[in-house]
């Protein structure tokens, strides 16, 4: 009777758990195709190019980027090429995932309290927007949103670039090899846009402006909001600092 029992609960609790299973495997599958669909879309619409497959020399190439250097396995996928206007100039565009792998150790104790040290192999994935500006140089600049460690850091002195906005100092920690430009660029217009629109990490090195968080795989709307936010954030520019730019006068 004790067996005929198990049997049933192990019925009743493993068949509607099979099916939530099944269920969510689908419903994943079906969001991968429609993001897979609607990538293509995005890269056919404006004439970029698109490979599938994964490019190992990404982090190679965008190496001054920290975020493509993480971790072990590292390669793009999913990448989308091409020119795109940004209203002041124009400028070509990688965009697209990027997936590296980590080791992690972790710690099990049984029930006699012997405790077994494990190593696990970790799987990240991530996509970004590159914009490659059209100018030989260019400062480097890195904007992000202000954290802890921040805070801790002026305490001892490191401060960031502060700007008239209390409130943007306070939100933002900003970087830069060249003050004066990073007070051209962001300017009043600058400020009340970059709060508006709450952006995460702005990553400016070689020229090149780098968009991501490091840590999630956007929905393919994304990528077309991330050309679009980057064309504003442009657009936002003095015209006076991007001719210097053009005419190699900022350095």
């Amino acid at each position: 009777m004790d067996i005929f029992l198990i049997i049933v609960a192990a019925v009743v609790i493993g068949v509607p758990l099979v099916i939530y299973i099944y269920k969510q495997a689908e419903a994943a599958k079906e969001r991968a195709r429609i993001r897979h669909a609607g990538i293509i879309s995005f890269a056919d619409q404006r004439g970029f190019s698109f490979e599938p497959g994964h490019d190992d020399s990404h982090d190679e190439r965008y190496a001054h980027f920290e975020v493509f250097r993480r971790g072990f396995a590292r390669s793009a996928y999913n990448t989308m090429c091409g020119a795109v206007d940004l209203g002041k100039f124009q400028a070509q565009c990688r965009t697209g995932d990027f997936t590296y792998k980590t080791r992690e150790t972790y710690t099990t104790t049984d029930s006699k309290g012997r405790t077994t040290t494990r190593t696990r192999i970790v799987k990240h994935d991530f996509s970004y927007f590159i914009v490659e500006l059209p100018f030989e140089r260019m400062p480097d600049m890195l904007v992000r949103r202000e954290g802890i460690f921040d805070k801790i850091a002026a305490a001892f002195g490191k401060n960031d670039i502060d700007f008239e906005s209390a409130e943007f100092s306070r939100k933002y920690f900003v970087q830069c090899d060249q003050r004066k430009f990073a007070y051209d660029i962001i300017n009043q217009r600058m400020i009340e846009f970059l709060l508006a629109t709450k952006p995460g990490l702005i990553d400016m090195e070689n020229a090149r402006i780098c968009l991501t968080d490091g840590m999630t795989k956007w929905p393919h709307e994304r990528f077309d909001e991330s050309l679009e936010w980057t064309r504003s954030f442009v657009g936002h520019w003095p015209d006076f600092v991007i001719k210097d730019l053009e005419e190699g006068r900022i350095v």
